[in-house]
């Protein structure tokens, strides 16, 4: 697709399929564009505003909060049915408008049906837990129950899977939602809000459960600063969380932050470097380096540093760059010409640093040729110790490679970043992985071994510390995030027996 007309026109044709309008080709709304190509696609539709979400939200709420969970999962039971029947032409959808190749797209769309079998599942378990008590005659246990209004802010670089995260549990908890994507992919949004509304329909409810925002920053501001809004789930920049904390705090909200992350791989010398370099080259390069998961730390021990270096080097020669929706395309577009600036700028600190460009690091054509959609190829980086520049995250493909001799050296240089998302190790030997996953190993949220620090499972809950901001989303027990306990003591004793052994009267 290399027409203006016949990239608008396809995402056209996606959104028709999809139940929602297309775009208008010229109108009053804001311009939208593809990373692909770097062309229009078609300008956006005005949505409520964000006060006005809220408050129907909030409407909503009162009666939906009283729906019994099982029959609030049945609405994420058609959303799964539905993500399932359009889970191609959202796919698509996903890689033009963030530039994702196309089964990283499908893999997108396959976590959201994954998190809404686990939303159903918990629809019938949502369980408190009974306490035992020092009085006679008393029961004590606890209750959950739905928060209220949750807001959604999402990033570019997982424009739907994140908001399925939250929403999916919110919707099970009791909650309501309104979504704020991110202005960068406003048109998949549009796609999955019709998606979320046919799912109510066909689940008989007629309430407003979620909600779409369109806007620029400051429809953001608003839903963080409305005191209607119980909790704010918001995924983006260390910066952007530095922002959203205390103005929330401020009124008594809550918050769950996904932030920035910087996470890194320790190569052992017993690492299998066959598996190795598969799980560095997927885990640096996937999404041209922009998850949050994204590798961009690699800690090796200097005896295999050289060997690794090598082969990381020659798979980087042979990966395809280009369009995201040519098929054998393995890296695809930066989100935009910002991203480069900083991408290249990260590159010139590093070598200012006494780093080594050893492949990559070029600006390249893409199908919109010079003009077009902004796409590199992905650099390794030799540095002679952890630089500033790898203390903060560069949303890009950079993987910097730094040595070791000694274990515990590995994991305080692992450790010393800000972020604490994902990380990993690789070895064969019990007691290093065992080392890296203890209380004084990887002082991140989620530690893997023998894989990178890319690509999760919904069924774990995702997230992380320190300036990754501590919030967790997704499995486990991620949905008491979007309830509110209570604590209940029941006396069907004849008796009044007061705790600690008091007395009165």
């Amino acid at each position: 697709m290399t027409a203006t007309a016949t990239l608008a026109s396809r995402t056209a044709d996606l959104l028709r399929s999809l139940g929602a309008a297309p775009l208008e080709a010229d109108g009053d709304g804001p311009a939208t564009r593809s990373p692909v190509t770097g062309e229009t696609l078609g300008h956006l539709p005005t949505t409520v505003s964000a006060a006005d979400a809220v408050t129907a939200a909030a409407a909503a709420f009162t009666e939906w909060s009283s729906v019994p969970a099982p029959v609030r999962g049945a609405v994420v039971r058609e959303l799964g049915e539905l993500l399932r029947e359009h889970k191609s032409a959202l796919g698509e959808l996903v890689s033009i408008e963030a530039g994702k190749i196309v089964s990283e797209g499908l893999g997108e769309v396959q976590e959201m049906i994954d998190i809404c079998d686990f939303g159903v599942g918990l629809s019938r378990q949502l369980h408190g837990a009974t306490i035992a008590t020092e009085r006679p005659g008393h029961r004590m246990m606890e209750q959950w129950h739905p928060l209220g209004v949750v807001a959604v802010i999402t990033a570019f670089n997982f424009p739907v899977a994140v908001w399925s995260w939250n929403t999916v549990l919110a919707l099970v908890a009791g909650d309501t939602v309104v979504w704020k994507p991110s202005e960068k992919t406003p048109v998949t949004a549009i796609a999955v809000q019709a998606l979320a509304d046919e799912a109510a329909r066909r689940a008989g409810v007629d309430l407003p459960v979620t909600q779409l925002v369109l806007g620029e920053r400051e429809a953001g501001e608003a839903l963080v600063d409305d005191p209607r809004v119980a909790l704010v789930s918001a995924t983006g920049s260390t910066r952007m969380g530095r922002e959203v904390a205390p103005r929330v705090a401020a009124r008594f909200g809550r918050v769950l932050l996904e932030l920035g992350g910087n996470n890194a791989a320790i190569v052992c010398p017993s690492a299998d470097l066959d598996l190795t370099v598969r799980g560095i080259v997927f885990s640096a390069v996937g999404t041209a380096g922009q998850r949050c998961t994204s590798l961009r730390r690699a800690i090796v021990h200097e005896s295999v540093a050289d060997e690794l270096v090598d082969r990381l080097a020659a798979a980087y020669a042979t990966l395809p760059i280009g369009s995201p929706l040519d098929p054998d395309t393995l890296v695809g577009p930066l989100i935009d010409e910002d991203a480069y600036t900083a991408f290249a700028a990260a590159l010139d600190e590093a070598r200012a640093d006494g780093g080594v460009v050893v492949t990559g690091g070029e600006r390249v054509d893409g199908p919109g040729g010079s003009a077009g959609g902004v796409y590199v190829r992905p650099a390794v980086v030799r540095m002679p110790s952890q630089t500033a520049v790898m203390r903060r995250e560069t949303f890009g493909p950079i993987l910097y490679v730094v040595t070791y001799t000694d274990l515990g050296d590995a994991i305080a240089v692992h450790n010393d970043v800000p972020q604490g998302l994902s990380s990993s190790i690789f070895t064969t030997n019990l007691r290093e992985a065992e080392r890296f996953l203890s209380p004084s190993g990887s002082d991140c949220g989620i530690a893997n071994v023998n894989i990178g620090p890319s690509g999760a499972e919904i069924g774990g809950a995702f997230g992380g510390e320190k300036e990754t901001g501590g919030g967790r989303e997704s499995g486990s027990d991620a949905w008491k995030a979007y309830m509110r306990r209570t604590t209940n003591t029941v006396n069907y004793s004849s008796e009044l027996p007061l705790a600690q052994g008091v007395t009165f009267g």
